[in-house]
């Protein structure tokens, strides 16, 4: 009979600090979200302790939540094709480049990072505004005589998600792209592949964690994202995280606001669990790191 492993404490030492931090900082906050849901909502800023679902009846009931969660969705999905359509290519050029110092490269994209996510959302109101940079160009060579309205609108919004999370889509392709041994496409162009069959076959394929990550934090980012509706889109544009932010904020309506939150951490959970399933999380905290 095999003799039983004793116990080694440990690893459990050592993970201690790590597994403290989850639990205060993240396993508490959901768990006092989740009860918080459940409290009512008397007056303005007012919240009375109780046990009731009317919160969650409400969500589960009113149309406007459902289409705003469809909405959510929707923009996310929109952006995260965009972002795989546009992202991949610079990925490509930074990973084939013979360029010496590609360092410089990599640098140039994180180094919108170092400035505030809003100043760079509302760096496009001088840039597609009436009085911005595309009119004033599209006037003086006398294209137009009026400027062209492109501003507060759905279009202004996926441009300006796509402004901030492209970086994070070149990024993950970049490094899957980085792993792949340069040897493969042209030992598929000797079996008679041209440059395009060769890609398609062996490249592409390779890449697709990466491409795959990049989809999960652009999706994931755009559907939590609030700020960039409320400076660019006009008042039909709200994003689910719109609703929270007005629940919270606006209406002062905290058990609401929780239990808004709660549903879109729980929906986002799901995709991420999804994507976990079928692909795993190794190319995503490849990339990250």
């Amino acid at each position: 009979m095999a003799k039983a492993t004793a116990f080694d404490p440990r690893p459990w030492y050592l993970l201690s600090p790590a597994l403290l931090a989850i639990a205060f900082l993240v396993i508490a906050p959901m768990c006092f979200i989740l009860v918080y849901s459940f409290y009512i909502n008397v007056d303005l800023g007012v919240d009375e302790v109780a046990f009731q679902f009317g919160n969650w009846q409400d969500l589960l009931t009113d149309s406007y939540y459902h289409h705003a969660i469809w909405k959510t969705f929707r923009m996310a999905i929109i952006v995260t094709v965009l972002a795989a359509l546009l992202g991949y290519i610079p990925a490509y050029f930074i990973a084939h480049t013979n360029f010496r110092r590609k360092w410089l490269l990599l640098l140039l994209l994180i180094l919108p990072f170092w400035v505030s996510f809003i100043i760079r959302t509302m760096s496009w109101i001088h840039i597609m505004g009436n009085q911005g940079a595309i009119n004033g160009v599209l006037i003086w060579l006398g294209l137009t005589d009026e400027p062209i309205s492109m501003m507060y609108n759905e279009f202004a919004v996926i441009v300006g998600f796509i402004h901030v999370f492209l970086p994070y889509m070149i990024l993950n392709v970049y490094v899957s792209l980085e792993g792949i041994d340069r040897n493969l496409e042209p030992a598929a162009r000797t079996l008679g592949c041209t440059p395009w069959q060769a890609f398609r076959e062996v490249t592409l394929p390779l890449s697709l964690p990466g491409l795959a990550a990049g989809s999960l934090l652009v999706f994931v980012l755009t559907a939590g994202s609030y700020v960039t509706p409320i400076i660019l889109g006009g008042p039909n544009d709200f994003l689910f995280g719109n609703l929270i932010y007005d629940a919270v904020v606006s209406e002062l309506n905290w058990p609401m606001g929780a239990t808004l939150s709660f549903t879109l951490l729980f929906l986002l959970g799901l995709v991420v669990v999804i994507y976990s399933r079928f692909m795993g999380l190794n190319q995503l905290y490849k990339a990250l790191s």
